[in-house]
């Protein structure tokens, strides 16, 4: 059964259809990529799932059972960071987690406070106003809030957003984590197509409200072969070898010095090998095929995610 599943899912505002038809399946413990390009629907699409606006037609089904306009029944399972998080300024962080968590009915325990505030790397600033907070550490306190009441179903909208390179690590480690060792199911929605790409298991690209593609992202990106970067000792002897192997030609070339090749996954062994016969030396081997790449062919060039 699909935590999350959308069926043919239409909005419109006015003469502009923002989601049209769309349709994705998420699986438990999931880390689900949502990708497409700036006013692609990916903000209408979440805002539908959180019956924060109401679709025009199709459903939205959360832990198998069917989503009705208004029901906030189903959200008791469910924490969400979307866009910039607001908070009290004048109150800390713990009291603001407090505040809003004795709202929805979430565990205020300064146990459970403390525990997310550690979480999200604000351990030692939880008693500073938030008027002070950067705004990755509003983010942080956003994710904090999300994970109060320990849902099952995680939905961040550009979850990283304002934080700095460590930020953003600490952050991924995170979903890495919610996801490996604690079973949750995260739908992320982000404009860092390497961000995606480094934890995400599965996702979906829509453009103009319309799912393009979706799966798993390893399968997605190794779609008609696998890009390989190799960096080796005599090209010349090289590309002579592996004019005599059972690569075709036509999948290897030489481009400003390295050697690329569109192999699978099983024939890079191979290639290995052929090097090691031919006594050439290997220095670096590196996939070249990112989600960038996949993204761009996918989206017809279209790279603000």
């Amino acid at each position: 059964m699909a935590v999350l599943e959308i069926d043919g899912l239409v909005k419109k505002f006015k003469n502009t259809t923002a989601v049209d038809k769309l349709s994705l399946s998420v699986e438990k413990g999931e880390v689900y990529g949502f990708l497409g390009p700036n006013g692609a629907g990916k903000s209408t699409t979440i805002r539908i799932i959180l019956s924060l606006i109401q679709p025009t037609s199709g459903s939205v089904s959360i832990f198998g059972k069917k989503m009705k306009w208004g029901d906030r029944q189903p959200f008791k399972n469910i924490g969400a960071l979307v866009e910039k998080p607001d908070f009290y300024n004048y109150l800390s962080a713990y009291h603001n987690l407090k505040f809003f968590g004795s709202i929805s009915g979430a565990d205020v325990s300064k146990t459970n406070l403390y525990c997310q505030l550690d979480k999200v790397g604000l351990s030692g600033r939880e008693k500073g106003k938030v008027k002070t907070y950067s705004l990755g550490m509003k983010q942080r306190l956003g994710i904090a809030q999300a994970l109060l009441h320990d849902p099952e179903l995680i939905i961040l909208d550009e979850p990283t957003n304002g934080l700095d390179p460590q930020g953003m690590q600490e952050v991924r480690e995170l979903i890495k984590k919610l996801s490996s060792e604690e079973g949750k199911t995260v739908f992320l929605s982000s404009h860092i197509l390497a961000e995606v790409e480094s934890i995400a298991t599965s996702m979906a690209i829509i453009n103009k409200g319309k799912t393009v593609v979706q799966g798993r992202v390893q399968d997605l990106l190794e779609q008609g072969g696998h890009k390989v970067v190799f960096r080796v000792s005599d090209n010349a002897a090289a590309i002579e070898a592996l004019t005599g192997s059972k690569i075709q030609q036509d999948k290897f070339s030489l481009e400003e010095g390295l050697l690329k090749l569109l192999i699978n996954r099983d024939e890079v062994g191979y290639v290995i090998d052929l090097m090691r016969m031919n006594q050439i030396d290997i220095f670096e081997i590196k996939p070249s095929k990112t989600l960038e790449e996949y993204f761009l062919s996918v989206t017809g060039g279209v790279s603000n995610a």
